[in-house]
């Protein structure tokens, strides 16, 4: 695995109650920026299909907590086609690395066919790798990992708070636009995700507004997750 050329940021993530939502919400947002995808207060919908090897590799890397690792989606926001984005996130110790390019409905629909072909017209290195994971890794997809996100932005440290809430995973298909999918719930009804990403640091107004060290930090994983939930249904 390639770790070089990639930007690395922090990230740490949370379980908080839903209960404490409101207050945290109230306090960032008198000097931070709701993100761009945000459609209303209780921002947006994301999906993602998430790709793994035969052998489960991304599975079972972060569940045996190898330090270097990596996994692949493609990701939509609010069901919609407009944007469809081939993502490779990249994990090295306690840092993360996002990369991502544009992809078209006609690219995306091909690999869900199994045509990989098209992306050989691709120049970019990321659309490349996916494709030598599909043709030679065997990569397949795998599951739809499916939530709503608030988050807001501020820029100097380049800091992303967001609240991750109605986690769910798609049991009887692959498809992300498919609309008669069946989704399964996986966190508690009063459960939801705080995750908390900057670059070299966290300025210290952001830090006292979410006050991170309040909460006990968790290894979570959205792909793991929902993944294993699948896995019961095909055992």
């Amino acid at each position: 695995m390639n770790f070089q050329d990639k930007k690395f940021r922090h990230e740490m993530k949370y379980y908080i109650n839903y209960l404490e939502m409101p207050s945290l919400r109230s306090r960032i947002s008198t000097i931070m920026k709701m993100d761009k995808h945000s459609v209303d207060e209780n921002g947006y919908n994301i999906r993602s299909l998430y790709f793994d090897s035969v052998y489960d590799h991304a599975l079972y890397d972060k569940n045996d907590g190898i330090f270097g690792r990596e996994k692949y989606r493609i990701r939509i926001y609010n069901k919609s086609d407009k944007i469809i984005n081939l993502e490779r996130k990249s994990k090295f110790g306690d840092f993360i690395a996002k990369e991502s390019v544009r992809i078209s409905r006609q690219e995306y629909d091909a690999i869900l066919l199994g045509q990989y072909e098209c992306l050989l017209q691709r120049q970019e290195p990321l659309v490349r790798d996916f494709y030598h994971a599909l043709q030679y890794r065997l990569f397949k997809p795998r599951v739809i990992v499916d939530y709503i996100r608030a988050a807001y932005t501020y820029e100097l440290g380049n800091v992303r708070v967001t609240f991750d809430k109605e986690l769910k995973a798609g049991i009887n298909g692959i498809d992300l636009f498919n609309d008669r999918l069946t989704y399964e719930n996986i966190l508690y009804p009063e459960q939801l995700v705080l995750e908390v990403k900057f670059d070299k640091f966290l300025p210290d107004n952001i830090r006292q507004l979410v006050q991170p060290e309040r909460f006990v930090r968790s290894s979570i994983s959205k792909y793991v997750l929902c993944r294993e939930r699948t896995l019961q249904y095909f055992k």
